[in-house]
């Protein structure tokens, strides 16, 4: 069966879902390492792994909750179906299957943009104050762990 972007697997929820755009996009432009390579998106807590060569310190990862400065913007979330052809000329699609035709793309505002089938919030001011919890370094994996309270 062909898999498409248009079925999600999963009902996120949609304001820590939106975070973790968020936070992909956040860690991208402050370590240059990809988007997670693995996640687990709940309610009251959520868990993000990226490979990164070093170790960050504490003082970088406390940099990362500046999250908060790109939620305060209240940035609009929207999404937009598109062939694969033009969702190329936008973003990797390195991790979708090569026999999806059609995409859907979700930007939060100017600040990121991907391909993505869970829900979203609608503005970024619905997400909350984000936390990171705690995180853990191993083997070139940096998982953090981050709640969102409420403002």
């Amino acid at each position: 069966m062909t898999q498409t972007l248009l079925q999600p697997k999963k009902d996120y929820f949609a304001p820590m879902h939106t975070a973790e755009h968020i936070l992909n996009q956040t860690m991208v432009r402050k370590f240059g390492c990809s988007r997670s390579i693995s996640n687990h998106i709940e309610k009251n807590k959520s868990k993000c792994d990226y490979l990164l060569s070093v170790s960050p310190s504490s003082e970088e990862l406390q940099k990362v909750e500046e999250v908060n400065k790109i939620i305060a913007q209240e940035l609009p979330v929207t999404a937009e179906e598109m062939s694969r052809e033009e969702a190329l000329r936008r973003v990797s699609l390195e991790r979708l299957a090569e026999d999806v035709p059609v995409v859907r793309l979700v930007f939060v505002g100017d600040y990121d943009v991907c391909p993505c089938i869970g829900k979203h919030v609608a503005n970024t001011r619905e997400i909350g104050i984000f936390k990171i919890i705690s995180w853990t370094y191993e083997n070139g994996r940096l998982r953090i762990r981050y709640k969102l309270e409420e403002k």
